[in-house]
């Protein structure tokens, strides 16, 4: 089996001819604010400590190294629900398990870049992925376009969501996560350290994704179901649309029902029909990714196709300066609604 890739990243199709203007993203930290939302309240007691972290120019990984040498604890007793960009200003959660040990002195903590803002007890370790979304404020500079298209533009997205893409950031510069992994892979007897393993597994799988959806908004059908769609609901819930329905179909276009895409892996297609084919086609078009996910043990998932952002607001800051506010769903990504919109 032979599987080219190429770089730059494919240019994945656009929902609707792409961005209408340009505009410098993140000349500075503070023009890139994430601040994530859990959903759930802490317990207030139990053996592990939640800190709420607002970090300016460093990563998450960094942090919880520092905070595991400060401590002298193990990484492994860290948790936190996704690596927040670097080059912004975040605030997350990151909890640690210190069963029977009082709170160290977290009010203390000197880290550049970094503050510690609160400090709960819960029951239990904060886990990837484990927070209902993520609250940015964004702020693009320079614009150079027609501000009357790009709010006729906003309004379409506020309204019909983006193609849900994985983003750029997931694939590593001009895809060069992809090239390592399909090297890997054909290296079968390299050894890598574990999370190596997980970069690449997560790069191969996300290219499949996003292949499957390119072609659904080629086919101008991404943001709708049909028959043999597996439909997602707001718990996470999954079932197929075995025949048209047409509450089921207001319910999509509503927003409370997704049509989704296969996240590659171990197992048998839950899609029929003609989704199913489009799957199995991409499949097919990725024989390396796809053996290696298998042999890797990933099992198949399901993501949804659409992006649909909640609160999104915008205003103008002088003559060339867009700010953008929105809230996104864990696990998704900024990047994908703003190439929409913008070249950045």
């Amino acid at each position: 089996m032979t599987q080219t890739v190429s770089s730059p990243l494919p240019d994945w199709t656009y929902a609707w001819d792409g961005p209408v203007a340009e505009a410098q993203l993140k000349t500075l930290p503070e023009d890139f604010q994430v601040t994530e939302q859990l959903g759930y309240e802490l317990d207030g007691d139990g053996e592990h400590l939640w800190l709420w972290l607002e970090k300016t120019g460093q990563n998450t990984e960094w942090v919880v190294r520092e905070l595991a040498k400060l401590w002298q604890l193990p990484q492994k007793a860290f948790g936190y629900a996704g690596k927040k960009d670097r080059q912004a200003v975040t605030r997350q959660w990151v909890s640690v398990h210190l069963p029977g040990c009082d709170d160290p002195d977290w009010q203390a903590v000197s880290l550049p870049g970094v503050q510690v803002l609160e400090a709960r007890r819960h029951r239990r370790k904060l886990q990837t992925g484990g927070l209902r979304a993520n609250r940015f404020g964004l702020r693009l500079r320079r614009f150079c376009g027609d501000r009357d298209v790009l709010a006729q533009r906003l309004q379409r997205l506020a309204q019909n969501g983006v193609p849900n893409y994985f983003g750029p950031q997931r694939f590593g510069h001009n895809g060069q996560n992809l090239a390592a992994a399909s090297d890997w892979l054909a290296h079968p007897k390299r050894r890598l350290p574990r999370h190596l393993r997980g970069l690449y597994l997560s790069a191969m799988r996300s290219a499949i994704f996003n292949d499957c959806l390119s072609q659904r908004v080629a086919d101008e059908r991404w943001d709708q179901a049909i028959v043999g769609d597996v439909l997602m609901t707001d718990s996470g819930g999954c079932f197929v649309m075995e025949e048209l329905d047409e509450a089921i179909m207001r319910r999509v276009a509503a927003g409370e029902l997704q049509p989704t895409g296969l996240l590659s892996g171990r197992g048998r297609l839950m899609t029929q029909g003609e989704p199913r084919h489009w799957e199995e086609a991409v499949m097919a078009r990725h024989p390396v990714w796809q053996a290696g996910l298998e042999k890797a043990g990933m099992k198949q998932a399901r993501r949804a196709l659409r992006l649909l952002p909640e609160n999104l607001s915008w205003h103008w800051v002088g003559d060339d300066t867009l700010e953008l506010a929105f809230t996104l769903p864990a696990g998704t990504y900024a990047t994908t609604l703003l190439r929409e919109l913008i070249q950045f």
